[in-house]
């Protein structure tokens, strides 16, 4: 069963830190977007799904009306999400959310202090976040991830500890922790590669303390809130993405849809091909991609179940990259192929075998 990416390019303002393929000030495309995302959709004949993920941009800051009508085209799924921001939602919009089908919440939150909250461009205070987070839950809402970012402009360990603090004492289902990353110069006063690295491990460990699931590199949920979504790119399952720029992985192949909005309206509006084809794997690309997303999970490669899904032994075709891996401790091997603790902080090194 397929899963399906659904792409909201709009937002309220653009964060700084921001390289998704979004964008502010562009309201007057929303009503043709949204006509021609439909139609995209609409040429799918989809039965069912796995799980759907309405992602961003900030699908939050349109029309509850848009959202309930790109739902009412596709079939019901085991896990929905959307993600909101803070200071794009009400009460009534969380409500139609909830009937449209949609039954698990994705609220960017990315550090409790609004100074830095300022300097990284988000359009909220903490303030603002407490009370959506406070009208998500009013709304029924009982399968929550809040994100979180580290590495920020100022941020200090010390101040890290807070933010965390605080995510544990809300009692979120799920987190999600992203380290910044630079695209530009625009950032001073950012905390050393040491410091970020201190970041992420009082994270891992207290999440750990807080009875936290810490499920992949990036990713903790208390037990049974993991994203299904999520863990379906990580076990390479097949999946729809509907959207200016959005990705599908389907029969092997990967395609991406164009990302220039406008371009996209006109396309799907002339029935023209929206889709561009990046690759086709074979079964040897296949297998490096699933040892690459595999390895990104904490439990790693099941060694049986992927030798007998390929058909091969992993531990033969590998041998002289597991082997060298091992040598340095950045992963263990018994029933599974996983990361170490010292893996984590270097699963770059990691991945970069199975190219």
């Amino acid at each position: 069963m397929k899963s399906a990416y659904i792409h909201i390019p709009f937002c309220k303002q653009k964060c700084l830190y921001c390289d998704f393929n979004s964008f502010d000030n562009q309201d007057y495309l929303i009503e043709s977007y949204i006509s021609a995302l439909k139609k995209e959709i609409s040429c799918y004949n989809i039965k069912e799904l796995y799980t759907l993920y309405i992602g961003g941009g900030t699908p939050s800051y349109i029309s509850e009306k848009y959202i309930s009508d790109i739902l009412n085209l596709l079939p019901k799924s085991t896990e929905t999400t959307i993600e909101i921001n803070p200071g794009t939602i009400s009460f009534e919009k969380l409500t139609a959310y909830k009937k449209a089908g949609i039954n698990r919440v994705s609220i960017g939150l990315q550090v409790a202090d609004d100074h830095i909250l300022k300097l990284i461009g988000r359009i909220h205070s903490l303030k603002e976040f407490e009370e959506s987070y406070s009208l998500v839950r009013k709304a029924g809402f009982e399968n929550v991830n809040v994100d979180l970012m580290f590495g920020l402009p100022t941020q200090t360990l010390n101040s890290f500890k807070e933010t965390v603090e605080y995510l544990i004492n809300l009692k979120p289902e799920h987190i999600s922790s992203y380290s910044l990353i630079v695209h530009n110069h625009i950032f001073k006063n950012l905390p050393s590669d040491e410091e970020e690295r201190e970041m992420y491990h009082y994270l891992v460990t207290k999440m750990k303390d807080a009875h936290y699931k810490h499920y992949e590199i990036s990713n903790f949920a208390i037990e049974g809130y993991e994203s299904k979504h999520n863990l379906a790119y990580w076990k390479q399952k097949e999946y729809y993405g509907f959207g200016a720029g959005a990705s599908s992985f389907i029969d092997n192949k990967r395609y991406t849809n164009v990302r220039n909005v406008k371009q996209y309206i006109s396309l799907v509006n002339d029935n023209k091909e929206v889709r561009i084809l990046e690759e086709t794997l074979n079964e040897e690309n296949k297998l490096n991609e699933y040892m690459m997303l595999g390895l990104r999970t904490i439990e790693g490669i099941n060694i049986k179940e992927t030798n007998e899904k390929f058909n091969t032994n992993i531990l033969k075709r590998y041998e002289k990259s597991l082997k060298k891996l091992n040598g340095y401790r950045l992963i263990e091997i018994d029933d599974n192929v996983k990361l170490t603790s010292k893996g984590l902080d270097l699963a770059n090194v990691v991945w970069e075998e199975f190219v």
